[in-house]
């Protein structure tokens, strides 16, 4: 299983922020594994810190913005792109201003940053978000969909009325084709659209050098002189012979449906997990993108409710789990919620080998196979959470038993009871998980330990 990752060390870059024009320092920690993404603001008083994910998202006018209790920063879709293309789960990012500076306008600077201090593998697995069924958005002309893949892919289309863009394609096979092929594609935006930006006094920051500008008005020399103005741009300003500002060499021939992956990867970033499952797009943008997070939240909350309240039957223990009679000690799971807590039952019938020779004129189930019962209902819950994790069978793998703690026997177990044995997760790292176990006969707690166990491949067992 892949693992989590955060960077080598803290490292900064300062720029210019695209809305207010101020300098703006980011700068980059490493984080503890399961800590995420946080963006803290250290220019303002007790450095409030905002979540990137989803549910925090406060403005989508001209980039991706997160916030709470009133306190935001802007621009954050870059960035966010940058730690989901070099596929960073845990990082603190200070931000000594509103909004992140935009840079060149595309992730490489991000990207380069952080390949900078490098990327250091931690202890606990990464969790993917899978999906066993499409998940659609539309509105308009626009749709932008994630179908089921064990993989990540993205596929994106956009259409625009102008004769140097036009209709462009482009696909991201696999994220390790991110750094190289997507992270340099810079933003883009149209001269009139700028323009009356402005003019209302918007996008102090943006400069005609910090994105592709698509020319669509004339260029006499009167707008040239009103456009330096506007912008108080001291370098050239010329007609582009391609259509761009400035004659603009683009970095790839799509290059500006390139930048719309990753756009759309920085902000379905914010769901806080990566995906799994081929993303297809056609002429979205920051709204949409964040409406279909949206949707993939829900469906993942509601596959949650399922699971925490469903039942793994008896073909599928034994597809888990290496044991066969009489050393399957689980009948059935009766509730689980994926690496958490699991509920299982065994019934404990006159016909169990080990009556014929344990105590035989007092039948009581050994102890060591009530434990033996938690060790594997222990390992159910963690092969289950891990098949869902990666969205793959887990039939390669097994759980072997490590240790035991502060065990317990507080009553007895007979023929014709029924044993209920519950476990909950207590922690897991890399491949070695901790939990602890319980046995009840009806309401009473005949048994309890601590239990360790290490994932591995059904190969290395004996």
């Amino acid at each position: 299983m892949p693992m989590q990752h955060t960077i080598g060390k803290s490292v900064s870059l300062t720029g210019v922020g695209l809305h207010t024009g101020v300098s703006a320092t980011v700068t980059l920690h490493p984080a503890p594994e399961n800590y995420g993404i946080k963006f803290v603001r250290t220019d303002i008083e007790k450095s409030p810190e905002i979540q990137a994910d989803i549910d925090n998202v406060v403005d989508l006018s001209r980039g991706t913005a997160v916030g709470k209790g009133g306190v935001s920063v802007h621009s954050t879709e870059h960035c966010m792109s940058a730690l989901a293309g070099l596929q960073i789960d845990n990082c603190r990012i200070e931000v000594k201003a509103p909004e992140l500076p935009l840079m060149d306008g595309s992730a490489l600077p991000y990207v380069e940053l952080i390949q900078k201090v490098g990327i250091v593998e931690q202890q606990e697995q990464r969790e993917y978000i899978t999906i066993d069924e499409p998940i659609v958005y539309t509105k308009g002309n626009i749709a932008v969909a994630i179908l089921p893949s064990q993989a990540f892919c993205v596929t994106v289309m956009i259409d625009y009325k102008h004769p140097q863009l036009g209709v462009q394609h482009t696909t991201l096979f696999k994220i390790e084709d991110y750094v190289k092929d997507f992270a340099p594609a810079r933003t883009f935006c149209f001269l009139s659209e700028v323009e009356k930006l402005r003019e209302q006094g918007l996008i102090k920051g943006g400069s005609l050098d910090s994105a592709v500008v698509v020319q669509d008005v004339e260029l006499t020399n009167d707008h040239i002189e009103y456009i330096r103005t506007l912008f108080n741009e001291k370098g050239p300003i010329k007609r582009g012979e391609n259509g761009f500002l400035n004659n603009v060499q683009l970095r790839f021939f799509n290059e500006l449906c390139r930048h719309k992956v990753v756009d759309l990867m920085g902000d379905l970033y914010l769901l806080g997990k990566p995906l799994l499952g081929h993303i297809q797009a056609a002429r979205t943008g920051h709204a949409a993108n964040i409406e279909l997070a949206k949707k993939i939240r829900a469906y993942v909350n509601q596959q949650r409710k399922k699971m925490a309240g469903s039942r793994i039957s008896c073909n599928e223990i034994m597809d888990m789990l290496p044991h066969r009679y009489p050393f399957l000690l689980i009948d059935k799971v009766v509730t689980v919620d994926p690496g958490k807590s699991l509920i299982a039952i065994k019934n404990v019938s006159f016909n169990e080998p080990f009556f014929q020779g344990h105590f035989p004129g007092n039948p009581i189930m050994p102890g060591v196979l009530q434990i033996e019962a938690m060790a594997q209902a222990g390992g159910i819950m963690e092969l289950y959470a891990r098949k869902l994790r990666s969205g793959s069978p887990t039939q390669d793998q097994t759980i072997l038993f490590l240790g035991i703690d502060n065990v317990r026997f507080r009553g007895v177990v007979r023929p014709g009871d029924c044993l209920r044995i519950e476990v909950k997760a207590l922690q897991n790292r890399r491949d070695t998980i901790r939990f602890k176990g319980e046995c009840f006969v009806d309401e009473k707690l005949v048994c309890e330990a601590e239990l360790m166990a290490m994932l591995t491949p059904k190969k290395d067992t004996i």
